[in-house]
């Protein structure tokens, strides 16, 4: 009985691949008006286009800015509980092994971080190690912890010193200062000048950022939820999770509004450019982390009623491959913006942008539908899964 409950546990959920590969196009779309970090803007377009361009990247922003790479991070978190259940089952200690996939993820990353800067990949890898910390604990502390983490402890204790020291006067983010050389080799004609500026000055630019916008303290904390979701079966589609979801939703739709009003309170209240930019830092981070649970669990309920489900289901099959459509994403990225490639970022605002990203979207796609019609998994999800477990023996392999 045992060993039939544990192979139906372990067998992917469609809902996750789904919601998987709408993160990642979601993603792609972000990353194609922001020239995959390449921020530069044409003048010569007319008025009404910079216009439209405007509404397309504040509509962007505010839709997936922030939120479709913490689904992604939720899910991350629920993979891990997946696999790390599934030797346990076999009485298997996932841990060692999952510290040496996260290390050959790092790989991966340092390898998406030639064409793309701004790879989550190799961030993931570092701070995935938290997940084997906490996966003997139990689930109410995992969430005690990562509530802890999606407070912002650090950003509050600035806020504090802020408070306390009016004297106080913060300096440029450092990050700022490395962004501040990318262009040197974002425009360069030569690949392998902007493939070394992105793994030297581009990885310290988006590591400083990352620290000062609150992800190494939010991105374990996205990781420890999913698992948690993952340890409660919260994907299955039953009545008691349907409840469950109605009510995530409707509490982070209010705690939306609860944080537009105190951010629209603080600008009213407070006088000082300092400490309202403190109190937005923290805001816009609990903010991002409220809008992606507004996103899941709709995406959930939406998946399992029959009318949706016939278009969101189609996600599963880019979802399956989101490690290859990452990277794939990042290389096409570099071709088709950077200078080294078609040097479109001269030519295209955020509206053509957004529409090449499409276009791009449909033959990631295809291309996925394809492969996996001849292939179990994507060119790089199968030799990830080689690589976990070489000189492993094959009865203890992944399905």
């Amino acid at each position: 009985m045992r060993s039939a409950n544990t192979n139906l546990i372990f067998q992917r959920v469609g809902v996750a691949d789904a919601l998987r590969g709408f993160a990642i196009m979601a993603v792609m779309l972000l990353h194609n008006i922001e020239h995959f970090d390449y921020y530069y803007f044409p003048d010569y377009l007319p008025e009404w286009v910079k216009t439209l361009d405007t509404h397309v990247w504040n509509t962007m922003f505010v839709l997936f800015s922030g939120k479709a790479y913490a689904i992604f991070a939720v899910l991350f978190g629920f993979t891990f509980f997946l696999m790390d259940r599934k030797q346990r089952a076999k009485g298997i200690q996932f841990g060692p092994r999952f510290l040496w996939r996260m290390l050959l993820l790092f790989a991966f990353g340092i390898v998406n971080s030639m064409f793309y800067s701004g790879d989550v990949l190799a961030l993931y890898a570092v701070l995935g190690f938290s997940l084997v910390l906490v996966s003997n604990l139990r689930s109410t502390s995992v969430l005690v912890i990562a509530l802890v983490l999606f407070i912002q402890p650090f950003e509050i204790g600035r806020l504090i010193y802020m408070l306390l020291n009016n004297s106080y006067a913060p300096g440029e983010p450092l990050s700022w200062h490395y962004f501040g050389k990318s262009t040197e080799y974002l425009s360069s004609h030569s690949f392998i000048d902007t493939a070394w500026g992105n793994l030297t000055n581009g990885r310290w630019a988006c590591t400083l950022w990352s620290w000062e916008h609150g992800r190494i303290f939010q991105v374990p904390a996205l990781f420890m939820v999913g698992f948690v979701l993952g340890r409660a079966s919260r994907f299955e589609d039953t009545k008691i999770n349907r409840r469950f979801w109605v009510k995530m939703l409707l509490i982070a739709f209010n705690l939306v509004i609860l944080f537009v009003a105190l951010l629209n309170l603080a600008n009213e209240l407070i006088h000082s450019e300092i400490i309202v930019s403190q109190i937005g830092l923290l805001i816009e981070t609990w903010n991002n982390v409220a809008v992606t649970f507004i996103w899941i669990p709709a995406f959930v309920l939406l998946f399992y009623t029959p009318a949706a489900n016939k278009l969101l289901s189609r996600f599963e099959v880019f979802g399956k491959m989101s490690l290859t459509n990452y990277v794939m994403q990042s290389v096409l990225g570099c071709m088709i913006y950077n200078a080294c490639g078609l040097g479109l970022y001269q030519y295209t605002g955020a509206s053509l942008s957004l529409l090449v990203g499409i276009i791009l979207f449909v033959i990631q796609y295809k291309f996925c539908v394809w492969w996996l019609e001849k292939h179990k998994q994507g060119p790089l999800e199968g030799l990830w899964h080689k690589l976990t477990w070489i000189n492993l023996k094959k009865e203890f392999s992944l399905a």
